[in-house]
């Protein structure tokens, strides 16, 4: 008969680790005597970091006796505790390739329900003073799991744990944690998983992900881990592209069209995808690198993006001043996530300033499929007055050949030969009372692209106005925002050159953030050396398992050391597990 043989309980403490203050409940210590188990925690226990961990469905965190000898034999150690693992329930029986998403046990005078594994996090290597921890907890498939609290109840060490009823679909938590980690996704078990209720949102999210990947056959890697992945890039590095038309769109704007010297077609790129463009303002100094959205018809085998000249920007003046037709650039292949999704329901194309770029072509795209996938539009722009009006003839043209299409236009500083009703709608700044003035539908698919402060404003407006996050999407000039699970605060600096001498390796240039780096021997990731940096990452696990680091490798490649439980998609590398192997430039 299983036994619950330890409960474990602890509150979120601050530690030091790398030079960085962590905030973690991670530490569990035993309860003794009996304690009481409620809907959202167990008394006396927290959690550090409530996205990943805790909430309904992460109530309970039980680990096994077994696996405990299991680490014992293959990290060759002895010193373990009750709670090593960061786990509440530490149970004898209930192996993880036994145990099934939805079966339901009665301990003590509380019943519970397995809802899903582990969620793998870079916590876990520091409690057990083993940074690759956990990769291996998937890859040995005993990541531990879940309970949900069905009926609040006092447990105590040497309660016995009767199993009161089985999930459906019988799929182990081993069989959940693969299908989602590991390479090989079969749409059977994904389907399956998908049909049972006990399953948390988030991962029946990442498993539909897969799902739908399979579906339009067109992704690499793993679109349950990064939310979504496109097409591998057409070509790898960078590419001479002559520069066919340069265009001036606005006071500010100029648009650049770029041909295959030969004039072939260039391969087509999605709606709302981004350009790299390497440019050399003089000889004696390192090229800069640039991303600018395509802003014209995709598919048409040419390419054209759009570039507003930044006050002091290097790159933007060099475009505006010195790039004419006729000269040859380099030029990455297409990138980028940030595209328009298939579907029938409603499109709002929502942008402020240059943001216009992307969904402009998204515009174009929508206009193309309009005869056989007819959607309702809505093209909703701010800018400050006609002067600074980009494609204004040009969105007018497309949005009157939609059947079902609503444009609005707000100028913050209309001038005096401005017209309003013709140039623009009203004057003032677009807000979230706007919309619902304008009947903008809550169920549609929101793109939106601008300044930070515009795009923050209006995600979270959105979120209060009961839109699901799945239908808002956001694209950002810059760097993104960090993803640091659990660090606490630091004041936020601008990407500069790490305080280390430079490195003797290859070259490392962070595209968004306009920073090139010699890659130095003191550095154990790339990851690293965007943190040294302080340029803006995304990592969690640290160990190439939850692929929340994996970013765009426009040129060079990278090793692995760590390999990663499974490849990142075509094009991309995951920074917390590589080393540049020559000059690489990543979109970060």
């Amino acid at each position: 008969m299983p036994r619950l043989i330890s409960v474990n309980v602890g509150l979120p403490r601050d530690i030091r680790w790398r030079g960085k203050t962590v905030h973690t409940g991670i530490w569990k210590n035993p309860v003794h005597g009996r304690c009481l188990v409620r809907r959202l925690n167990i008394d006396g226990d927290g959690q550090g970091d409530l996205a990943g961990h805790g909430g309904e469905h992460r109530t309970v965190m039980v680990y096994q006796m077994e696996s405990y000898r299991h680490w014992e034999r293959h990290l060759g150690r002895n010193n373990f505790v009750f709670g090593q693992f960061g786990e509440n329930f530490t149970v004898t029986g209930l192996p993880d390739n036994e145990v099934c998403v939805g079966d339901r046990y009665r301990i003590g005078s509380a019943l519970f329900e397995v809802t899903q594994p582990r969620v793998t996090c870079y916590r876990v290597g520091i409690r057990m003073d083993e940074p690759q921890m956990a990769a291996l907890l998937v890859s040995n498939h005993r990541p531990g799991f879940y309970f949900r609290v069905l009926e609040e109840g006092d447990v105590g060490a040497g309660d016995e744990i009767i199993k009161m009823a089985d999930g459906p679909e019988r799929l182990t938590i081993a069989e959940i944690d693969a299908l989602l980690y590991l390479p090989q996704h079969p749409r059977d078990q994904l389907e399956r998983a998908l049909r049972i209720p006990a399953l948390s949102t988030g991962w029946k999210s990442s498993l539909q992900a897969l799902l739908d990947q399979k579906s339009d056959a067109l992704g690499t890697g793993n679109a349950g881990l990064t939310g979504s992945a496109g097409p591998p890039p057409a070509w790898q590095g960078f590419r001479s592209l002559r520069v066919a038309r340069v265009d001036r769109e606005s006071a500010s704007v100029v648009s650049l069209s770029f041909e295959a010297a030969d004039r072939s077609p260039l391969p087509a790129a999605l709606p709302g995808q981004f350009l790299v463009l390497k440019l050399r303002p003089t000889r004696d100094t390192p090229p800069i690198l640039r991303n600018y959205s395509l802003s014209g018809r995709p598919g048409a085998f040419k390419y054209r993006v759009s570039v507003k000249q930044e006050v002091n920007g290097v790159a933007s003046t060099f475009v505006h001043n010195h790039i004419h037709a006729g000269d040859m650039l380099e030029v990455s292949a297409p990138r980028g996530s940030f595209t328009l999704r298939p579907g029938d329901t409603p499109v709002v194309l929502l942008s402020a300033g240059i943001g216009a770029t992307p969904v402009l072509a998204m515009l174009h795209a929508l206009v193309s499929a309009a005869p056989s996938a007819p959607r309702e539009v809505w093209w909703l722009y701010g800018t400050r007055n006609r002067d600074e009006h980009p494609f204004a003839q040009e969105s007018r043209g497309l949005l009157k050949a939609l059947t079902h299409s609503r444009t609005y236009i707000a100028y913050s500083r209309p001038q005096p030969d401005d017209r309003l009703g013709e140039d623009y709608d009203a004057e003032g700044h677009l807000s979230l009372s706007v919309m619902e003035q304008l009947g903008v539908p809550r169920h549609a698919e929101f793109y939106l692209c601008g300044p930070a402060s515009f795009l923050s404003d209006f995600t979270m407006a959105l979120r209060g106005w009961g839109v699901p996050a799945n239908q808002v999407h956001t694209e950002i000039f810059g760097p993104e925002p960090s993803v640091t699970p659990g660090i606490a605060g630091a004041l936020k600096r601008a990407p500069h050159q790490p305080a280390e001498t430079a490195g003797p390796g290859p070259l490392v240039s962070f595209t968004r953030s306009g920073l090139s780096v010699p890659w130095g021997p003191g550095f154990q990731s790339l990851l690293e050396l965007a943190e040294a940096c302080d340029v803006p990452v995304k990592w969690s696990c640290r160990t190439g398992v939850c692929h929340t680091c994996e970013s765009a490798l426009i040129s060079g490649a990278v090793e692995y050391q760590p390999d990663p439980l499974e490849q990142p998609a075509e094009g991309n590398a995951l920074i917390c597990c590589s080393r540049p192997r020559s000059d690489v430039e990543i979109d970060l």
